[in-house]
């Protein structure tokens, strides 16, 4: 492990022999010792890394206040404003005046429809902070899969959870070296991934299919398969963060509306939760993001785990022995802001054991506060000097000290990589799981005049029109719609038609989250009992085939991107084999590891 992130590998007390078993299966080499040492005995610090030698010599030049300002994270769009908007001097501020550490990069949403930006742009406006900070700034970004999940260029991997489907470790790991040399390309450090969360939790509306699955050792072997990718190529040195720890999957309330809970014993977070964390950590992740959660078995307080000393000094430092990064998750979210503001919630966030404060609403009160903290002794010089310096090791380690700007020139050569395009496409392919097929409905044939009908199962969504194109490729004499879930049940019925002479229905229901039924037309779903035969198509989240019991085929992506949109399209029509398995149990439908094999045509349908 990396100096900055390397934990002390001993046996914690407080840990039951089954997660100490897991550590030391995953990390045996450094388990040996640990069993013969003296019970409670201190273990002795490493010594300095040359990077944190220089961090240190940072550190000494910097007085309190702007030390605080580096553990935070603030808010940006990958685009380039106006350097006389109001939006541009609000980012100047926070660079030259308050000295923030770093930036994350988030997608904009205009009308309901999600934004990536245009990747020169985005290096244009990071350049230009860059230049204006008093210390580089580290940059941040959720790129879970690949930068193409904020960027409009770049691999279009498909969501986690088809690696899985397609169990294709040795692809996670080929996305984790992708995305680190992407994520340099466009001027970002800090990739906030892998995710994992087990979800083991079929109403889960805000992790789902960004999961690798409901199986917390096939989740590891993936979450360390990245890793591993993405800390392969020392010329694209990035920070990683596993999420959202102690583990979001077992929750039905998005962390972003409201505080969920994770209502499991320590027993059953030690078997499921934490293996993938433990894995992660084994394997030399950089960071560790916590959950805006409550989990009673470990902190009684309904409070978020994000505020918790047992959960992240308790747990992940003392008895899982991490001494990386420990950044929160966003903190303008509603499981964190509902309780605390942003002054006080950088506090307690601190007081917790976290280091780096992402996204707190007001940066300048955070800093105000957290400089109050130390004041009146609720926080020591020492406790924030061990945070700043693990941000400051960072940052030299992935050479911002010496090159903290992009050259442009480079973005296109990097981004637009054929050979990285056909690669994302053939996982796509390849995840395409097919889990009922009656009658042998599927594959379509293009003399077939079909009925397909896209619901999104959300108010507005931009998704659907490239399934439309591909599939009136194959069968122009088809018929489409597409369904707005807000409209009433008869003007849904009206819009779809008479669907007496349809060959066939075929339902394409495009989601991320949950299928809470009232996001679903109950028209549709009587259709899957009428008389034509039905085939549901879930782009995104499998477990929307759970709705649609009479549904004669069931068929499921894992993914919403335009790889996985055509993936379906192409088994539909027999183009490509069906080779998929379920990475999560579909209650009442299928069970984990399920999957029909269905071969390719001899030869694809005529157009």
């Amino acid at each position: 492990m990396r100096g900055y992130a390397r934990g002390h590998m001993r046996w914690p007390r407080g840990w039951s022999a089954s997660l100490a078993l897991v550590w030391c299966l995953t990390v045996f080499t450094a388990c040996v010792p640990a069993f013969a040492a003296k019970p409670g005995a201190k273990p002795k610090k490493p010594p300095l890394t040359s990077d944190q030698r220089a961090a240190q010599s940072v550190l000494k030049s910097l007085g309190l206040r702007d030390r605080i300002a580096q553990l935070i994270v603030g808010s940006c769009y990958g685009d380039a404003p106006s350097r006389k908007s109001a939006e541009f001097e609000k980012y100047r501020h926070w660079v030259r005046d308050l000295h923030i550490g770093g930036l994350i990069v988030n997608n904009r949403v205009v009308y309901g429809i999600v934004r990536n930006a245009e990747p020169h742009a985005m290096a244009l406006f990071l350049n230009q902070m860059q230049k204006m900070s008093k210390l580089p700034l580290i940059v941040g970004a959720d790129f879970e899969r690949g930068a193409s999940m904020r960027v409009s260029a770049g691999a279009a991997f498909p969501y986690n959870m088809a690696f899985s489907a397609a169990r294709d470790v040795e692809a996670s790991r080929f996305e984790g070296e992708v995305t680190a040399r992407e994520a340099r390309a466009v001027g970002v450090q800090w990739v906030f991934a892998p995710v994992a969360d087990v979800n083991n939790n079929p109403e889960n509306p805000v992790i789902n299919i960004r999961s690798f699955g409901e199986n917390p050792d096939e989740v590891s072997e993936h979450v360390s398969a990245f890793i591993d990718g993405a800390h392969s190529d020392p010329k694209n040195r990035v920070i990683l963060s596993a999420k959202h720890f102690p583990g979001h999957g077992d929750t039905n309330v998005d962390s972003h509306f409201g505080l969920p809970r994770l209502d499991a014993s320590r027993e059953r977070l030690e078997q499921i939760e934490l293996k993938p964390f433990a894995a992660a950590m084994a394997h030399g992740v950089d960071s560790i993001m916590s959950a805006h959660m409550a989990v009673p078995a470990i902190e009684p307080q309904e409070i978020p785990a994000t505020a918790s000393p047992k959960i992240l000094t308790g747990l992940l430092r003392e008895q899982l022995g991490f001494n990386g990064i420990v950044v929160t998750d966003a903190m303008d979210m509603q499981g964190y802001a509902a309780q605390f503001n942003s002054g006080e919630g950088s506090v307690r966030a601190l007081e917790a054991g976290a280091d780096v404060l992402l996204m707190p609403a007001n940066p300048e009160q955070a800093i105000r506060a957290v400089a109050a903290a130390v004041g009146n002794g609720r926080l020591t010089r020492q406790r924030i000097d061990e945070s700043v310096l693990r941000v400051l090791t960072a940052k030299v380690h992935v050479g911002l000290m010496k090159k903290k700007l992009v050259d442009p020139d480079e973005i296109s050569d990097v981004l637009d990589s054929p050979e990285e395009e056909q690669r994302a496409r053939e996982i796509s392919e390849h995840a395409v799981t097919l889990v009922r097929n009656e009658h042998d409905l599927l594959p379509l044939t293009a003399a077939g005049r079909y009925c397909v009908v896209i619901t999104t199962g959300a108010r507005i969504s931009q998704f659907g029109q490239r399934t439309i194109a591909e599939f009136r490729k194959r069968s122009p004499n088809s018929r489409f719609t597409i369904v707005d879930p807000s409209m009433p049940e008869t003007a849904i019925a009206d819009d779809v038609g008479d669907t007496g002479q349809c060959s066939a229905m075929i339902v394409t229901v495009f989601g991320t989250g949950a299928p809470m039924r009232g996001d679903l037309p109950a028209y549709l779903e009587k259709l899957a009992d009428g008389p034509v035969p039905m085939v549901l198509v879930a782009v995104g989240s499998p477990y929307v085939l759970g709705n649609f019991q009479g549904a004669m085929a069931l068929l499921a992506t894992f993914s919403t991107t335009p790889p996985s949109e055509d993936a379906a399209v192409r088994a539909l029509f027999g183009e490509i084999p069906i080779a998929g398995h379920l990475p999560v149990t579909i209650p009442g439908v299928s069970k984990y590891g399920d999957g029909i094999q269905l071969p390719a045509r001899t030869s694809s349908p005529s157009h």
